[in-house]
Parts: C-alpha cells; sequence; structure tokens
C-alpha cells in the first residue's frame, strides 16, 4: 500500500518539497500594502492579514497561485502588485 506523506510532497526522482520551498523558474507576486486597512469591511481586514500585510508600506513575496490572486482581486484598492521571476 502507499504511505500518506504529512507536510512533504513526493515529486518524481529525488527531489521533495518541503513547507514553501520555491520551485525555480517559477512566478511571484510582490504584493505591497500602499493605503489603510482603518474604516474597510472586517473581511477586507482579514484579507490583508492572510497576504501578510499589516501596515502601510509592508511587502510581500506569494507565489502566483489562482488563491493568491483572487484575495488580490478582493483589496486592489488597498494594494499594488509587481510579478518578480525567481531566478
Amino acid at each position: 500500500m502507499a504511505e500518506q506523506l504529512k507536510g512533504t510532497q513526493q515529486l518524481k526522482g529525488t527531489q521533495q518539497l518541503k513547507g514553501t520551498q520555491q520551485l525555480k523558474g517559477t512566478q511571484q507576486l510582490k504584493v505591497t500594502q500602499v493605503r489603510s486597512g482603518i474604516g474597510t469591511k472586517p473581511k477586507h481586514r482579514g484579507t490583508l492579514r492572510a497576504l501578510g500585510l499589516g501596515r502601510i508600506g509592508k511587502t510581500n513575496v506569494l507565489p502566483d497561485r489562482p488563491e493568491i490572486r483572487g484575495m488580490i482581486a478582493r483589496v486592489p484598492h488597498l494594494v499594488n502588485v509587481e510579478e518578480v521571476s525567481v531566478p
């Protein structure tokens, strides 16, 4: 029977990904908060926290995945986004 691995993702060959280890050649998004979350809806403030932001000027580099793009789409008026490629 096949074993289930927790916390690691089995790849072909000898490669393994643990946690948020980056793959070479993947796209990432550099998200910077440019406006305050004060006075916004609680869901918007929660989305900022989920993106790893919390104050104006804070930047976080996140993987370019549909989940992250969806979060950014909820708060486009509060953040700036740049695409960054990993060498």
